[in-house]
């Protein structure tokens, strides 16, 4: 989960918590920023999603591509989520689509989404997995946020077959 990697090598974190309270048991999720907690809380207002579906889902896309992905009905993107199916995709986009723009992004470089979005496009379309295409797209744009769109999917593939 993204959150993990935010949290390697620190000595103290803080968590926001969402408690689940049922019947039978009490259960705690931790995530990191309060815009994960709110995405979390969000898509398990959805019929159909649970809290271990949420989790995959925070797991295998980030808060920004979510966010464009259900905004602008990009059902397809949704499908290619572990665990998501094309019912399960349509139904996030019908009743998120107006809610996730109460979802405040968290601070930090804002990267433009269709760049990440290419370069992903191109490493997934020469085999490469999705999430680690999405890892290494979004650690060589922490360092290079200028970076053009050719030099970052030379980059990224220079690191996939090292």
């Amino acid at each position: 989960m993204f959150s993990l990697e935010k949290i390697t090598n620190k000595e103290f974190v803080s968590f926001y918590i969402h408690t689940s309270v049922k019947e039978d048991s009490i259960t705690l999720f931790g995530f990191f920023t309060e815009t994960e907690k709110e995405m979390f809380e969000l898509l398990i207002s959805v019929n159909g999603i649970g809290h271990k579906l949420a989790l995959s889902i925070l797991s295998g896309i980030q808060i920004d591509e979510l966010k464009g992905a259900i905004q602008s009905g990009n059902s397809s993107r949704l499908v290619a989520i572990p665990g998501i199916g094309r019912k399960t995709a349509d139904r996030l986009v019908l009743e998120l689509r107006t809610k996730v723009d109460r979802i405040i992004e968290d601070g930090g470089a804002e990267i433009p989404f269709s760049i990440k979005n290419e370069a992903v496009a191109a490493l997934t379309t020469l085999g490469y997995n999705l999430k680690v295409g999405e890892k290494i797209v979004r650690d060589i744009l922490s360092e290079y946020p200028e970076i053009s769109i050719e030099d970052l999917i030379k980059k990224a593939l220079g690191l996939l077959n090292r």
